[in-house]
């Protein structure tokens, strides 16, 4: 009876560890078939006479920045196997904009070398502020370092500017995310388009972009492991031309 009982746990035991393996491997786009066939990196072909080829750019971001969909491949692999860019890829996937951890994108800036010499600077509008319904803050009236609430929104995407422009002086671009089912989010694209008017930045605005969020049932499905996270096709196919169009209008 006892020997029984011990199959049978043993059983069960295994059985939720292989659940909880297929569950990881399908959250992180090991079953999508978006992350296979000609999307690998070694298959994309360097384009000789791309305007980008040897800029180096900083991606300041979270896990869309990351790959975190798509085995830690994203765009940003993407623009240095067909662009040639020099990348410096800053991204943790769960982070916020707003400094509330030590992995914030405001800590992390801090400990970027200030000795680079990039050639433009990119950050990603992270969901998660909306996720963790991160305060919004407003856009300040002043430009100095305490006019910043880095504890929200607007304070933290203000402060990356300034920091930004204080250490490398290059161009600055934020991008945001294709849209997804978050007022939030949508909230925090209306104030990142407030900021941009106010300190001239360059948004790379995949929100509001109809051309890419027209996309069929079929493509969502071969593009995106989830609502928000693209797979390597859904980079490559999906966002990188968006990217080269946006980075070379500033590279140029």
């Amino acid at each position: 009876m006892k020997k029984r009982l011990k199959v049978t746990i043993a059983v069960i035991v295994i059985i939720l560890i292989l659940a909880a393996s297929a569950y990881v491997c399908n959250m992180f786009g090991f079953f999508n078939k978006g992350n296979y066939g000609d999307t690998a990196l070694e298959n994309v072909e360097l384009k000789q006479n791309s305007v980008l080829n040897g800029k180096m750019v900083i991606f300041l971001g979270s896990s869309v920045t990351y790959g975190y969909g798509s085995m830690g491949v994203s765009f940003v692999d993407y623009l240095e196997a067909a662009d040639g860019i020099i990348p410096v890829k800053e991204a943790v996937s769960g982070t916020t904009l707003a400094d509330r951890s030590e992995k914030s994108y405001v800590s992390r800036l801090k400990r970027i070398n200030p000795e680079l010499k990039p050639d433009a600077f990119v950050c990603q509008l992270s969901t998660n502020d909306a996720t963790k319904e991160i305060p919004l803050g407003s856009v300040s009236e002043g430009v100095e370092l305490a006019d910043f609430d880095t504890s929200t929104v607007a304070g933290a995407i203000e402060y990356i500017i300034f920091h930004v422009r204080l250490t490398w002086d290059c161009p600055i671009v934020f991008y945001t995310q294709a849209k997804y089912d978050s007022e939030q989010y949508g909230k925090m694209v209306d104030l990142l388009l407030q900021i941009q008017k106010k300190w001239g930045i360059t948004v790379i605005d995949l929100w509001n972009n109809e051309q890419i969020n027209s996309i069929t049932d079929e493509q969502r499905s071969l593009y995106l492991v989830d609502r928000i996270h693209p797979t390597k096709a859904g980079y490559l196919e999906w966002w990188l031309p968006e990217f080269e169009i946006g980075l070379s209008k500033v590279l140029a």
